[in-house]
């Protein structure tokens, strides 16, 4: 039996300036770069889950996971580059629905010298996804309990919601990037498998302020209270706290040491690699440290899909002492 990874969000184009700082509020920043990007949390996570699906021989993974995205773009140009894309990479694109109405997504992205962002994004055909196109690509997933289903917060809340009730009731594993950060219903978290926040989303979702493995600890504690029996905490550079079974078994998972140059889609690749490693059957902690290497490579890059690594990259580092 095949695995699969169904990717529910959001599509959108990146329009990235690269300059030495980022404008404080009322400030204009001249001299910089600009880079043009398909982009979107979802569709970021499909495309590294995509490239990262073909296990390498002699891995004893005998087929490549199927990637499904499930999305909204518009009718115009970047709508159709979007579609172009996601064929290339190999993704099943037959749940992307053009939007008749609405254009397709857009982010304008700053990066400063030091690779970190801000980010504005215009939401368009993304905000129109809905329950009706979620419940006709669950309705497709032959083999439910070998399906990881990965979903962010760029999506319309009730959409989210009825996706995870959905998928909980089919019997599939779902992951929760909780990613723009906002209150979720407790009754929701608790059909996740897993949830993971970065340390400010652990912060709005728990009231801890993550500063340190010690804060990570009662943040996860605090996720687990309110359902969720997997936490995985995302640090940055030092990688991911994770939290198994109500915290039962607790780590963290160090990354690789590297230069940072754009954590544009850090978070997504760690998304996309982790529900790979999942639903091949690797164990949370084995997923992690490899959706750890993953990130740790697209930082290392400008722009967000065209930092996404592929397999042979990721398996191509050394193992990591956690």
């Amino acid at each position: 039996m095949g695995s699969s990874v169904c990717v529910i969000g959001s599509s959108n184009t990146d329009m990235v300036i690269k300059a030495d700082k980022l404008p404080a509020p009322g400030e204009t920043v001249i001299g910089g770069t600009f880079l043009m990007n398909p982009g979107g949390k979802g569709a970021n996570q499909a495309v590294a889950a995509a490239r990262l699906a073909t296990p390498l021989p002699g891995s004893g993974q005998q087929e490549a996971t199927v990637i499904t995205f499930v999305a909204n773009v518009g009718n115009d140009v970047f709508g159709r580059q979007a579609r172009q894309q996601f064929e290339r990479e190999g993704i099943r694109g037959d749940f992307i629905t053009t939007d008749a109405d609405e254009p397709s997504g857009v982010a304008l992205i700053g990066v400063d010298g030091g690779g970190e962002n801000c980010i504005m994004v215009a939401s368009g055909a993304n905000a129109r996804l809905n329950q009706s196109q979620v419940a006709n690509a669950l309705a497709s997933i032959a083999e439910p309990s070998n399906t990881v289903v990965l979903l962010q917060l760029e999506s319309p809340m009730p959409t989210v919601t009825y996706a995870i009730r959905a998928c909980h009731e089919k019997g599939m594993r779902v992951v929760l990037n909780p990613a723009p950060a906002q209150v979720i219903d407790p009754a929701v978290l608790a059909c996740l498998y897993a949830i993971t926040p970065n340390e400010t989303e652990a912060e709005l979702l728990t009231g801890i302020r993550v500063t340190d493995e010690t804060t990570a600890r009662q943040a996860a504690r605090s996720l687990h209270d309110a359902g969720v029996p997997n936490v995985v905490i995302t640090l940055g550079s030092r990688g991911a706290y994770v939290s198994t079974d109500s915290g039962a078994e607790t780590k963290l998972v160090t990354a690789p040491p590297v230069t940072a140059v754009d954590t544009t889609a850090a978070g997504d690749c760690f998304n996309g690699a982790l529900a790979v490693a999942l639903a091949e059957g690797q164990r949370l902690f084995e997923a992690v440290a490899f959706a750890c290497k993953a990130a740790s490579i697209s930082v290392t890059r400008m722009g967000a899909q065209a930092s996404l690594p592929h397999r042979h990259e990721v398996e191509a580092l050394p193992l990591l002492s956690n």
